[in-house]
């Protein structure tokens, strides 16, 4: 009876042949964790449409000095771009990828600014965002290149 080992080069062979290849769960789990920051930032903003005394501070003790309502709306903005993003890119839609990068960028630049009024979401939102940069910047090819295979 001959005994089969799986070597590297045989999972690169399946990978092709499959049409699926280990790293493309990381673009699949950024797409996933675009779509939920995108209902992150959307939360954040119907809070601070409906709710500005929610937060920590008044508006003039944000980093940008400007009403709670141009943040509800900002934020507001930038979730839906991020879910509709997420999904682009769950596809493997070349653009998504683009858009999905400079969105986190902003987001976590968005939520930087907004820190003071609420640290602890602020801060975890924005960790998001880096996960969701490194998963599309280094793998970001991978669904595509998979979805050509299918």
């Amino acid at each position: 009876m001959a005994e089969y080992s799986h070597s590297a080069r045989d999972a690169t062979r399946d990978s092709y042949t499959t049409g699926w290849s280990g790293w493309t769960g990381w673009v699949i789990f950024a797409g996933v964790m675009l779509v939920l920051v995108g209902f992150f930032q959307a939360i954040e903003g119907l809070v601070a449409l409906f709710d500005d005394g929610y937060y920590l501070v008044g508006s003039n003790g944000l980093v940008v000095d400007v009403n709670y309502n141009t943040w509800g709306w900002v934020h507001l903005g930038v979730g839906v771009v991020a879910v509709l993003t997420g999904l682009g890119l769950m596809t493997g839609n070349r653009l998504a990828r683009v858009v999905g990068v400079v969105l986190a960028v902003g987001s976590a630049v968005l939520n930087l600014a907004f820190i003071a009024a609420y640290p602890v979401w602020s801060t975890v939102v924005i960790a998001i965002d880096v996960v969701v940069i490194y998963a599309i910047v280094v793998h970001g090819r991978e669904l595509e290149r998979d979805k050509v295979g299918v």
